[in-house]
C-alpha cells in the first residue's frame, strides 16, 4: 500500500472519530469503535476542539520524499528478477553491494543497506541463502552412519592406571 492510499485510510478514520466524538460519545467508546488507544482519541479530541474536523484532515505523507519513485521501483523489480548475471556480474547472487551499485550506476541514488533490505522487503523481496547441503544428502545414511558406524570408530577413553 502506497503512503498516499495510508493517508486517506488514516483520514477517514480521524473523521470518523471526530464525528462520533461530536455526537457526545466518549472518548473510551469512540476508542472501541475506531480501533485506537484511548491516548489517540484524547489527541482527537483537543483537535477537534481547537480546528474542528478540519483539524483532523490529513497532511499528507510526512519525512523526507522518497528516493526513488514508483516507476524506478518497477524498474528494479525488473532488474532483479532479470538476474544478477543480466547485470554483469559474475554470479546469480544479489547482494545488498550490488543493489546498492545497481541503484547508484542506474539511479543515482546511494542507499544504506537497512535502507534497500527495507525497500526490498516492500516490494515481496526474502532473504533467500541457499542451504549449504548438498542436493545428493542422504538424510537415511547419515542417521545409520551416526548410531552404527560412528560408535564402532570412535575409541574409548581407557580407565587410568589398567
Amino acid at each position: 500500500m502506497d503512503s498516499k492510499t495510508q493517508c486517506r485510510q488514516l483520514e477517514r478514520r480521524r473523521l470518523r472519530a471526530g464525528r462520533l466524538l461530536l455526537k457526545g460519545m466518549s472518548q473510551a467508546e469512540v476508542a472501541r469503535r475506531v480501533g485506537v488507544a484511548r491516548s489517540t482519541v484524547c489527541g482527537w479530541a483537543r483537535r477537534l476542539e481547537q480546528g474542528g474536523l478540519e483539524a483532523l484532515r490529513s497532511r499528507g505523507p510526512r519525512g523526507r520524499p522518497p528516493s526513488l519513485s514508483q516507476a524506478d521501483l518497477r524498474e528494479l523489480r525488473r532488474i532483479l528478477l532479470k538476474g544478477a548475471l543480466a547485470w554483469g556480474f559474475p554470479t546469480e547472487l544479489w547482494t545488498l553491494r550490488r543493489i546498492q551499485q545497481v541503484l547508484i550506476e542506474r539511479f543515482g541514488v546511494r542507499l544504506s543497506a537497512s535502507q534497500i533490505s527495507r525497500i526490498l522487503a516492500e516490494m515481496g523481496f526474502s532473504c533467500q541463502r541457499p542451504a549449504r547441503r548438498a542436493l545428493q544428502r542422504d538424510e537415511q545414511a547419515i542417521r545409520e552412519w551416526k548410531t552404527k558406524r560412528w560408535p564402532a570408530l570412535k575409541k574409548t577413553p581407557q580407565k587410568k592406571g589398567v
